[in-house]
C-alpha cells in the first residue's frame, strides 16, 4: 500500500467537531441586575416627586412649568406670609404686581397695561368670573403704596390680605375667562369706567 494512502495514527485520534453549547439567559450576569435595580429606584423616585407636586399644588389643569403653576406657587408663598404676620405693605406691594402679571399672561398686555386706580379694579371685577368685589374689598392694594406701614397694618388685618390671596388664588384656577368677558370689559364695567376716565366715553361717542 502506498505510504501516502495508509491511515495514520494520529488522524484516528480525532474526533468530530462539536459547536459550543449556547449561553442560557438566565441568571442574568450582574450588569443586568445593577440594571433593573436602578431603573426601578428611577420609577419610585419619579412617582413619588409626582405625589408629593399634587399634594402641594391640588389644583386641577395646573401643569408644572406653566404661568398658572408660577403664579399659583407665588401666591402660596405669599399666603404662608401674610399668615406668619409679615409686612402688610410689602405683601400687598407683591400681590399688586403678581396680579398684573396673572391678567397679561391670561388676556395679553394691551388689555389690561394701561389701567391704574380704580379703573384696574373695576376690570378685576369684570374678569374674574367667581364675582369678587375688588372695587371695594381690593382698594387698599391702590391706597397701600402711599400709606405709612404702621397705620396700614391697623386698618388691614391678616384676614383682609389672606382674602386678597385667595381670590387671586381662585381666578388663577379659571381656565378660560366666561363667555362675553374674554376679549373686553363687562358693561357695568365699561361704564364705570367711562364715570372714571372721561375721555373713554368720549373717545366712543366719536367712534359712534
Amino acid at each position: 500500500m502506498d505510504p501516502i494512502l495508509a491511515p495514520s495514527p494520529q488522524l484516528a485520534m480525532l474526533r468530530d467537531i462539536h459547536d459550543i453549547p449556547p449561553i442560557p439567559w438566565w441568571p442574568p450576569a450582574p450588569g443586568w441586575w445593577l440594571l433593573a435595580i436602578a431603573l426601578t429606584l428611577l420609577v419610585i423616585f419619579v412617582w413619588r416627586s409626582r405625589a408629593r407636586i399634587s399634594l402641594r399644588i391640588p389644583i386641577p389643569g395646573i401643569t408644572l412649568g406653566t404661568w398658572r403653576w408660577e403664579a399659583a406657587a407665588a401666591l402660596r408663598d405669599l399666603r404662608r406670609r401674610a399668615g406668619a404676620g409679615q409686612d402688610a405693605k410689602q405683601i400687598l406691594g407683591e400681590l399688586s404686581e403678581l396680579l398684573r402679571r396673572i391678567a397679561m399672561a391670561r388676556l395679553g398686555r394691551p388689555a389690561c397695561a394701561g389701567l391704574v386706580g380704580t379703573a384696574w379694579l373695576d376690570w378685576l371685577a369684570a374678569q374674574d368670573p367667581n364675582g369678587f368685589p375688588w372695587p371695594e374689598r381690593g382698594r387698599i392694594l391702590i391706597d397701600a403704596p402711599y400709606a405709612p406701614s404702621g397705620a396700614l397694618r391697623s386698618r388691614v388685618g391678616t384676614k383682609d390680605l389672606l382674602s386678597l390671596i385667595d381670590a387671586a388664588r381662585a381666578w388663577v384656577e379659571v381656565r378660560d375667562a366666561p363667555q362675553g368677558r374674554r376679549h373686553g370689559l363687562s358693561k357695568r364695567a365699561i361704564q364705570g369706567l367711562t364715570r372714571r376716565v372721561p375721555w373713554l366715553g368720549a373717545r366712543g361717542n366719536a367712534r359712534g
